[in-house]
C-alpha cells in the first residue's frame, strides 16, 4: 500500500477540524533547531559533542534530532574517531 502525501494533514482536517495548534507549534521548533544543525554542520563533519557545543544544546537532544535529520536524508555519518567510538555527521550533499 502506497502512503498518499499529506494524509495526515487530510485527515486531521477532515476529523479533528483541522490541525492542532500543537503540532503546529512542534513543527515549527523542529524546522528551528532542523536550521540550526544543518548550519553548524555546513563547514566540517562533528560528533554529537562537538554539534552539542557548538549550539548550545544538550547532547541527547542534539542525537534526537540529529537522527531525525540522518533517517529523512539531509545528514549522513562520515567517519568514525581514531578509537572506534564516536561517529562525526556531514551534510548530504
Amino acid at each position: 500500500m502506497e502512503a498518499e502525501k499529506g494524509k495526515t494533514a487530510k485527515y486531521l482536517r477532515e476529523q479533528l477540524g483541522g490541525i492542532p495548534e500543537q503540532a503546529k507549534d512542534n513543527l515549527k521548533e523542529f524546522n528551528r533547531i532542523k536550521k540550526i544543525l544543518l548550519e553548524a554542520l555546513k563547514e566540517e563533519e562533528l560528533t554529537v559533542l562537538q554539534i552539542a557545543q557548538k549550539v548550545n544544546m544538550p547532547a541527547h537532544e542534539v542525537m534526537f534530532y540529529l537522527m531525525s535529520l540522518v533517517k529523512y536524508g539531509f545528514v549522513k555519518t562520515g567517519t568514525i574517531d581514531d578509537m572506534d567510538e564516536y561517529f562525526t555527521y556531514k551534510l548530504s550533499n
